[in-house]
């Protein structure tokens, strides 16, 4: 049986042409991106405010949210399978909401399984940072912050399959919704909880840790309302018999989305193992390498949100088994993606002080020369905006196509034989510092945007077209 008319997503019909394409997929990225930009503006903020208490404190959160975010977006990236399979099944229009409501039930059973151990692991913070031989004050407050916000892992998982499934079922201005109202629940929660307003206490380091944990408990309570009460939704009973086991449906999502885990684990791997390069040469160096990654970290979001909605475009058109519809989703969605990220390297490039001036104080002289490091390591930033872009809409394109596991061994030997490499060479071999850590990160960056590229480009000879998991 076909899906009815009204539960048809944004996505439904093949375009005609390569402009209703890119009308289709603007459409569909945008509120993506948009919800991507607040969803970054809210972890910015816990860094924000955590900053005006000192650099030890800045480093810790730092350092702390490098790890969770490890974890947290690696299983993102297993969960968020689900959106290829939702799409494929919506491209085949067979049996629609069944097959829809057993994808989403078996992911946000992966949720909470693959959560919980990420959570225990994430307890033992402060041994993991020793472990890497970090400042031993840097250690011990990135592990308690870590005690507080590890809370936030099951909650932030589950809404992700939400926010995932909702835009495959065509409204994706939800993500936009949820995360602005977020956005002003962190400002107030970390306002209130870290210099202590409103009544409550000045937890400082805390307090920035519980405010993110009140913020994605919030944010998972808004997609579950928007589930049961949007009729659209509401008719695939999403939520209904949640407790029915699935095992071969969990079985796709596994094979599936472990190597996409993997493959954002050796991604946000090697910019977390920079940072803690970083914290080899010094607590300043840390504090100027996370105001750039996080400046660089904005405009990425752009190139996921187009990369999230190439996988729902493609997907559709892979489970549609439409060659030509394929190829005119996916070049689209790399003509936007790299297109806008190289505007914004030129603009990065051009006025770097302003952009810090964000995050530090620029008349303050104890941040000379945080300030001074930071220049230079957003110029460096600019100059892989353009291939960070393509290999996120790459990835993006061919998860849409169920091509998972070359992609991973791609990140493996482009980000640690390559990126890393390059990064330990330059910067402690050759005493590059945090310069050469930041070309190693060009590295890997440049060279796993060709291979993805060129594994799309070669889709036809490689026959991806007929793969499944």
């Amino acid at each position: 049986m076909s899906a009815p008319a009204a539960l048809m997503p944004l996505a439904g019909p093949k375009p005609a042409t390569w402009p209703d394409e890119m009308r289709a997929l603007v459409a569909l990225a945008a509120p993506l991106v948009g919800g991507n930009l607040l969803q970054m503006a809210i972890y910015s903020v816990d860094v924000l405010f955590v900053a005006h208490l000192g650099q030890v404190a800045f480093a810790s959160a730092t350092l702390g949210v490098y790890l969770y975010s490890l974890f947290m977006w690696a299983l993102s990236g297993m969960v968020g399978a689900a959106a290829a399979l939702i799409a494929a099944e919506l491209g085949r229009r067979r049996h629609a909401v069944r097959e829809v409501r057993r994808s989403f039930r078996m992911a946000m059973w992966l949720c909470v399984m693959a959560g919980i151990p990420a959570m225990l692991l994430l307890w033992h913070g402060e041994w993991l940072f020793t472990l890497a031989r970090q400042d031993p004050r840097v250690a011990a407050e990135g592990g308690r912050f870590l005690r507080v916000l590890f809370v936030a892992m099951v909650p932030a998982l589950v809404s992700t399959v939400m926010r995932q499934t909702v835009a495959a079922l065509g409204k994706p201005g939800y993500a936009m919704l949820v995360n602005g109202v977020a956005l002003g629940l962190s400002l107030l929660a970390n306002w209130a909880l870290v210099f202590g307003h409103l009544g409550l206490p000045a937890l400082g380091l805390i307090g920035s840790a519980l405010a993110s944990v009140i913020t994605s408990i919030a944010i998972m309570i808004a997609y579950v309302a928007i589930l049961l009460r949007d009729r659209r939704i509401r008719r695939y009973r999403l939520l209904g018999r949640w407790w029915r086991s699935d095992w071969e449906r969990l079985g796709e999502l596994v094979r599936l989305g472990v190597p996409i885990a993997l493959t954002l684990i050796f991604e946000a791997g090697l910019f977390g193992g920079a940072g803690f390069l970083m914290g080899l040469i010094g607590v300043t160096e840390v504090a100027a390498h996370a105001v750039a990654l996080n400046l660089a970290s904005f405009t990425f979001q752009v190139a996921m949100g187009v990369g999230q909605a190439a996988t729902i475009r493609v997907g559709m058109a892979f489970g549609a088994q439409d060659r030509e519809w394929v190829a005119r989703a996916g070049w689209t969605a790399l003509v936007l993606g790299t297109g806008f990220m190289g505007l914004t390297a030129l603009v990065m490039a051009s006025v770097p002080r302003p952009f810090i001036g964000i995050y530090l104080d620029l008349a303050d002289p104890a941040n000379a020369r945080a300030i001074a490091l930071a220049v230079q390591f957003l110029i460096l930033a600019a100059a892989f905006q353009l291939f960070d872009g393509a290999q996120a809409v790459a990835a993006g394109i061919l998860r849409g196509l169920q091509d998972t596991r070359v992609p991973m061994l791609f990140a493996l030997a482009s980000y640690w034989i390559v990126g890393f490499g390059v990064a330990v060479w330059l910067g402690f071999g050759a005493g590059w510092n945090g310069v050469g850590i930041w070309i190693g990160l060009l590295a890997g960056l440049v060279v796993a945007s060709g291979a993805l590229v060129s594994r799309w480009t070669m889709r036809g000879r490689l026959n991806l077209m007929a793969r499944t998991i």
